[in-house]
């Protein structure tokens, strides 16, 4: 049955998904010849069928070097199987890439293939500066290292940067599609980036371990199961909400679910309904009956374990035709035109043609609590930030360890706070208004990790964590890979912290990473993942108990803190003094008929840098000032419980030592 499996799986997801293509582009007419500038027939249906290949190519890829670094031990032949796995999904993905690449150029130009000079030269314009092109130019171009670097890297450490860089070739995949000229265009790439990511993961993850049945068998076979299955329920629930927001934008009413598009979308969800109850069966009943670890020494596998064997690798396969047919239907989707208009907007406000979204009411009071902009990114980051959290208390308080409950309050309240910084009114008011983009990234930089800092996420981590016996690598041997890492060491330390934490205000301010921040929507992200990483980073050093390098003494510790609070004081008056716009073009440019003058606003963005800003730092001082204090008490206690036990040993030779000092100097009078 092995080799039957790995052959049936493979070939059932890409002929259901071939299927579901054509069907779903014959129920959109996502194929059918526009009235001006056909490419063709061939053009028409090639595209979205090498989409689909390409879908397919990065999700083996990310799937198996998942599997590779989470499940397998890498001494063992499956793992050295699974590299060569990815290395040929890689290959898949660059060659699809490509030819999605040219197929694009074609039904966007209408240009009929040839081999002159014009057709070559229009080609290398759309690749060097068309944005699409450029798009697709630069994820062939990582498909390609993926590839090369799948076969040279061996090493799990080293393979976890390839993967970082396969994730990358995904952000290209992410601005195009529906979600390039989408109103709510940082909702659309957010939902399609994430759709995208997972899908891909759990597409991936089941294909590489049917492809890998024969390397993997046995208790082997059991725990890869098992921990592709938690990654695959993660995977079904931001593909459930992704995929829910991305269908909201496109699909607007109720009404429209009977459009093509939106008839598509159901298809899709049924596909995706019937995958998650694929999962439920799997976590609830056929994983547990298979082959266990506490077996491991046992020469015969009871008949009960080899028939849930059988019955998985049943289930699996059909499971693989079932994601064939939402593969297929999202790359008919990609194609099919929806009921909501997703170009990007021509004419408007200029707040319109800046963001492609109207101006927000007038800011008021009540607006901190109505106006909401949600970032699906960091809704989800904060969720599964408390979620697992909580599931971490909950394993030490059934073991009976203890875990303090302050440090759960601060670390739910950090990431509670996070949510609105990074979805409420300062989300949903920063592009128009420095002041609240400077508040939400005072709030960000230190407001939040003074929060997350005391909650201790690695020390609880460490301690939550099962430990690995099997050989490969989990979370927990991840995480003191990376604690323990030069690189983590140099960052942590506190002086490193602490310029990286107030270097960064100038940098970003005066530099165009602000503009970057502002137009594309991967550099507001990047900003928010900077600020409360060097937050982070920066408190923890002062405060924090997390595991690193050796903390600097209580008194160098309020030495920086001083100074990086006389750093941002200096840089609120600044701005406040500045006589010229930040972002000119940008700020200055909106349109705002309400609310204080850009000028003056950037003022009170300064004020709120200068002040506001300074809160925090003040209660770090105090924290530390409190620390300190401790510390002195605990070693004098230390000191008083050594010199109890020893009599006082010290006291008496120090004693003894004086006493023979003055014997010597009485001696010496005599003598004179």
């Amino acid at each position: 049955m092995t080799r039957s499996v790995r052959i049936l799986g493979p070939s059932v997801l890409l002929g259901v998904a071939l299927l579901a293509v054509f069907a779903g582009l014959a129920l959109g007419g996502g194929a059918d010849a526009p009235a001006i500038g056909d490419p063709g027939a061939l053009v028409r249906y090639a595209l979205p069928v090498m989409k689909l290949v390409v879908n397919l190519g990065v999700a083996l890829t990310l799937g198996t070097i998942l599997i590779a670094l989470f499940a397998l031990d890498s001494t063992r032949p499956a793992y050295s199987r699974a590299l060569d796995v990815a290395a040929a999904g890689a290959g898949v993905y660059t060659v699809a890439s490509a030819g999605t690449a040219f197929y694009t150029f074609m039904n966007i130009t209408g240009t009929r293939f040839s081999l002159g000079n014009d057709f070559g030269q229009k080609l290398a314009v759309f690749f060097t500066d068309v944005e699409v092109g450029q798009a697709w130019l630069i994820t062939t171009l990582i498909a390609a290292a993926v590839t090369v670097l799948c076969f040279a890297v061996r090493n799990q450490t080293g393979l976890f940067f390839v993967g970082v860089l396969a994730l990358a070739s995904l952000v290209p995949m992410a601005e195009q599609g529906h979600a390039a000229g989408a109103a709510n265009h940082a909702q659309a790439v957010n939902g399609l980036g994430l759709h995208i990511l997972f899908a891909a993961v759990w597409v991936g993850g089941l294909l590489a371990l049917v492809i890998l049945k024969r390397e993997l068998e046995g208790v082997e076979l059991t725990r890869a199961l098992s921990r592709y299955s938690t990654v695959a329920l993660i995977c079904f629930i931001v593909v459930a909400i992704s995929g829910y927001v991305s269908a909201q934008l496109r699909i607007g009413t109720w009404e429209s679910l009977l459009s093509p598009y939106g008839l598509l979308v159901i298809l899709k969800v049924a596909a995706l309904v019937a995958l998650g109850m694929f999962g439920a069966m799997y976590r609830r009943w056929v994983i547990q009956r298979m082959p266990q670890p506490g077996a491991a020494s046992k020469v015969v596998v009871s008949r009960a374990a080899r028939t849930s064997t059988r019955l998985f690798w049943t289930l699996a396969v059909t499971e693989v035709g079932f994601m064939g047919i939402a593969s297929g239907f999202a790359a008919a989707l990609a194609r099919t035109a929806t009921p909501v208009p997703q170009e990007a907007p021509q004419e408007g406000t200029p707040a319109i043609l800046l963001t492609g979204d109207p101006l927000p009411p007038p800011l008021q009071p009540s607006s901190f609590i109505t106006g909401w902009d949600i970032d699906l990114i960091w809704m989800l980051v904060c969720g599964f930030g408390i979620f697992f959290y909580l599931c971490g208390v909950w394993r030490l308080h059934k073991r009976g360890d203890t875990w303090s409950v302050l440090r759960t309050i601060s670390w739910i309240a950090g990431l509670l706070l996070l949510f609105y910084l990074t979805s409420g009114a300062t989300n949903l008011y920063q592009r128009y208004l420095f002041s609240l983009h400077m508040l939400g990234h005072m709030g960000l930089t230190m407001a939040v990790p003074v929060l997350l800092a005391p909650g201790a996420p690695f020390t609880l981590a460490l301690r939550a964590l099962r430990k690995r016996t099997d050989g490969s690598r989990g979370p927990r041997e991840w995480v003191l890979i990376f604690v323990h890492s030069k690189f983590s060491s140099f960052i942590s330390h506190g002086v490193i912290a602490a310029v990286l934490f107030a270097g960064s205000l100038w940098a970003f301010y005066y530099s165009p990473l602000l503009r970057w921040a502002m137009e594309e929507h991967i550099g507001h992200e990047w900003m928010i993942a900077h600020f409360v990483i060097t937050g982070y980073l920066f408190v923890n050093a002062l405060i924090g108990v997390d595991p690193g390098p050796p903390r600097l003494g209580y008194p160098m510790r309020l030495l920086l803190l001083m100074a990086t609070m006389a750093m941002h004081a200096f840089f609120g008056i600044s701005i406040m003094m500045s006589t010229g716009l930040f972002a000119a073009d940008w700020f200055g440019a909106m349109g705002r008929t309400w609310g204080p003058t850009p000028l003056e606003d950037q003022y009170i963005g300064g004020g709120i840098a200068w002040s506001v800003g300074e809160i925090p730092t003040i209660i770090l001082a105090i924290i530390v000032a409190v620390q300190w204090a401790k510390s002195d008490t605990r070693e004098q206690k230390r000191n008083d419980r050594s010199e109890s036990r020893s009599d006082d040993a010290k006291l008496r030779a120090y004693n003894e030592q004086l006493a023979k000092l003055a014997a010597k100097d009485d001696a010496d009078k005599d003598r004179v």
